[in-house]
């Protein structure tokens, strides 16, 4: 029975929550386009937003892009590098400071969520649902830490980083592998599937309309000029456009 759970969880469970990751988003963008939207309530309670949302997303930010590299970095490569044992211990400073930081912030945005009567007036469940998993997952992620402390070997770091590549390349370790892990990694596993799973039915898809092509873009300036309104040849004349 406990190797049924298993496989279930992690070999079966990622991959339904990948595809209602992808294929959610596209059908919603295309037939939902009004929802696509975070929503924002700034202009009822700006200050505890404003440190909130700031200390949120730099935080989530941070741990995303180390998990995403951590995991899915293979082994050989890395090592070129650094052990596993150094990888380790980076991860372990640079996420317990990234999870303290998005854990202060993710918190000011819940109790705004919830103790603030205009703002929660304005929130859906699903906007109260998915601050609260979010703020379950990074507390169980706060709490993997003392027990990383205790792997000083790098085992478990390696458990799971082989179990994400197999997954992301289709070729699925053994979930019996997940086993003798601590209760704290296999929640945290379960809980980043399902904030994945649920992802294009809230608000988390204005994600994919995040700006970052601004950073691209090439400047421009403007340009001012003496020239009387209206003229093109003579002052005081007027040019049709085209003519």
């Amino acid at each position: 029975m406990r190797d049924t759970i298993f496989h279930i969880l992690f070999v079966w469970y990622p991959y339904v929550c990948i595809s209602a990751f992808i294929f959610g988003s596209l059908i919603r963008f295309d037939r939902e386009q009004y929802t696509w939207k975070a929503s924002s309530s700034q202009l009822l309670r700006k200050r505890q937003l404003f440190w909130g949302s700031n200390l949120f997303h730099f935080g989530i930010l941070f741990l995303f892009l180390g998990h995403f590299v951590g995991l899915l970095t293979p082994t050989a490569l890395y090592t070129l590098v650094i052990t596993p044992e150094q990888k380790q211990f980076v991860a372990i400073i640079a996420g317990g400071v990234a999870g303290v930081v998005c854990f202060v912030g993710l918190t000011l945005l819940l109790h705004r969520r919830l103790f603030d009567a205009r703002v929660r007036q304005t929130s859906t469940y699903m906007d109260l649902s998915v601050l609260v998993i979010l703020w379950v997952q990074l507390v169980v992620g706060l709490v993997t830490l003392p027990f990383s402390f205790a792997h000083t070997d790098a085992h478990v770091m390696l458990t799971l980083s082989h179990w994400a590549q197999g997954i992301v390349t289709v070729q699925p370790v053994d979930a019996k592998t997940l086993q003798g892990l601590d209760w704290p990694y296999l929640v945290h596993l379960v809980l980043g599937m399902t904030i994945f799973l649920i992802f294009p039915f809230s608000r988390l898809v204005h994600i994919w309309s995040a700006p970052i092509w601004y950073l691209g873009r090439p400047g421009y300036q403007v340009v001012r000029t003496r020239r009387p309104l209206g003229s093109r040849g003579q002052p005081g004349t007027y040019t049709p456009a085209g003519e």
